[in-house]
């Protein structure tokens, strides 16, 4: 009979390069062969993409306090280096309703210069993100912070659009938090407009409409343009871009730098921060929601720079703060799109706008784009998710809700960084929960009557002994789950407990996947106390990194002793107990 040959065994995965790691999709697409065809389905769902974005864009730098034309700027020249360096296929970056309330503290407390500084800054931590390699841990965000934060941000995008929606008249500036903002609103509702409440509404109707009867259609833009023609042939009494802003300027501006100085950039760098932590969350959640729809895997590390990039880019042409936009990411799938090139075409589609086109942009209603505004927050949240989470456990729903709090009534950057600290606690816990000390099965049971006793006879026995004549004092009890700082001086002090009560002790590790130092140090005072008792321990399927972790901590003989398996670990108790003791040392 032939014997088969042997297989090699496969080599070990080496790590990824750099250029792995930061080789735009873009160049992968092209190199997997890009042809008519795939150039037809791009600019197809380029288009349909342009047309989304494009009062989308304006509509959140109105409502982030700045003109329509700096969101414009960010979806031009942001979206197309996100497409043309960045670590998805599918990913459209442009100005995002997440930003607004950011954007708008940033504007109110430094001004659009200290905007502009705050967005190159970020783009400066996005591109070092990237570099260090930190967008691997954006992805361990606990899912109840993303769902109460993402819902707290729409309730905050629709306290903003109020003004606009009523067509009210304020006294003064609007105020940027929530319960600031609530009294001014009430105080000026004799100041409502009727016409724009009717255009508002009527843009919402359409856009829920389309979106149900007709979802292939461009709802958005033809809610805003009908809306338009309404304002303008009916002269209605309603604020447009062009009598607020005065319009669109047409083209884009020349790139420069923001005012710099080290005042200026001192106080703007906690703004710039936050940007950056936002940015890479948003923009690395919609390369995730991509990857769902389509079965790809993004880069997160060249998505980071190339977000970094195109945050330097917006600010150098004086756009807004630009990321992943979820829903228009979402849209250039559900168009066909094949690759990076839909993005580009996107961004090229509305600087065709912006340099033909743009003076029409002046006959929009304010009160229209507070509508899609309003549409935009009502589908921002996860709605199914939110009460899921808040009937899975209390542990989540407490996550949850502080997170969606917090970024209602205090600040975003709070709500991430105390929402993720929750989450940690909350894993700590039910991780600690997880690790379990019992007594180990043996691998062939017992019979019910020990064959030297007669019937009847009680048939109890310590875990594993098969007869206390022939194995006296010795217990096995196996570990099982991560054993940790959170679960050491629990598991420690069960061990303790048995240990005093044998003469030898086995401890199966075949179970526990990893250890930490505080674990292994809980183990070395549990092995010492034991030596000084005169209590055999053994420690039997201990991996590698385990018993590596141990040995560093000064679990290793005399104190202890390892073996392969359970009952390799019985045999030397055995022998240890039978051993004769130690002489004792006479006087010195």
């Amino acid at each position: 009979m032939r014997t088969p040959p042997s297989v090699p065994a496969a080599p070990a995965a080496a790590s990824p390069s750099f250029l792995d790691l930061f080789t735009p999709k873009l160049v992968t697409v092209l190199r997997e062969g890009y042809g008519l065809a795939q150039m037809r389905a791009d600019a197809l769902a380029g288009l349909t993409v342009a047309v989304v974005a494009l009062p989308l864009s304006m509509a959140i730098a109105i409502a982030s306090g700045v003109s329509p034309d700096r969101g414009l700027y960010a979806a031009i020249v942001g979206g197309f280096l996100v497409s043309l360096l960045g670590g998805s296929r599918f990913q459209i970056g442009g100005p995002a309703g997440a930003f607004i309330v950011l954007v708008a503290g940033t504007v109110q407390q430094h001004g659009v210069d200290g905007l502009l500084l705050a967005t190159l800054l970020s783009g400066g931590i996005l591109m070092a993100m990237g570099l260090l390699r930190l967008g691997t841990y954006i992805q361990f965000i606990p899912y109840p912070v993303t769902v109460g934060f993402t819902a707290g941000i729409a309730v905050i995008i629709a306290g903003s659009q109020i003004k606009d929606l009523l067509g009210l008249t304020l006294g003064g500036p609007e105020p940027g938090p929530l319960f600031d903002k609530l009294p001014v609103l009430w105080h000026s509702l004799p100041t409502v407009t009727p016409a724009a409440v009717a255009v508002a509404l009527g843009t919402m109707a359409v856009i829920t409409g389309l979106k149900r009867w007709r979802p292939a259609w461009p709802s958005l833009l033809i809610a805003v343009v009908g809306a338009a023609l309404l304002t303008t042939l009916a002269n209605l009494p309603v604020a447009t871009i062009g009598s607020h802003f005065g319009g669109i300027p047409q083209g884009l501006p020349l790139p420069g730098l923001p005012p710099l100085d080290w005042a200026r950039i001192e106080a703007v760098v906690p703004n710039a921060i936050a940007f950056a932590l936002l940015g890479s969350i948003e923009s690395l959640l919609s390369a995730v929601v991509a990857d769902g729809m389509t079965g790809r895997r993004h880069r997160s590390n060249c998505e980071l720079v190339a977000q970094g990039t195109a945050n330097i880019g917006a600010a150098l042409f004086g756009g807004l703060c630009v990321t992943g936009a979820i829903a228009r990411t979402a849209t250039n799938i559900r168009a066909g799109a094949h690759g990076p090139v839909a993005g580009l075409i996107h961004a090229l589609v509305l600087l065709a706008f912006v340099l033909i086109a743009a003076p029409l942009a002046s006959f929009i209603p304010l009160a229209a784009l507070a509508g899609v505004l309003a549409i935009v927050a009502w589908n921002m949240v996860e709605k199914e998710a939110f009460l899921t989470l808040l009937r899975s456990s209390r542990g989540d729903a407490a996550v949850l809700l502080v997170t969606f709090l917090l970024t209602v009534f205090r600040d975003l950057t709070e709500a991430i960084v105390v929402g993720f600290a929750l989450g940690a606690l909350l894993f700590i816990h039910r991780m600690s929960q997880a690790v379990s000390v019992e007594a180990h099965t043996p691998p062939h049971p017992m019979p019910p009557v020990a064959e030297d006793r007669p019937d009847g006879a009680p048939a109890e026995r310590t875990p594993y002994q098969r007869d206390p004549a022939v194995d006296p004092g010795v217990v096995v009890y196996r570990l099982s789950g991560a054993f940790f700082f959170g679960a050491a001086s629990t598991v420690g002090s069960v061990l303790d407990r048995i240990a005093a009560a044998h003469k030898a002790l086995v401890l199966d590790f075949s179970g526990v996947p990893v250890m930490d130092s505080s674990a292994a140090n809980t183990l070395c005072g549990l092995a010492r106390k034991a030596r000084r008792a005169q209590v055999h321990v053994v420690l039997s399927g201990t991996s590698p990194g385990v018993r590596g972790t141990l040995e560093t901590h000064g679990v290793r003989p005399p104190l202890a002793t390892f073996a392969p398996t359970v009952d390799e670990a019985v045999v030397q108790a055995h022998a240890a107990l039978a051993a004769p003791p130690p002489p004792a040392k006479g006087p010195a």
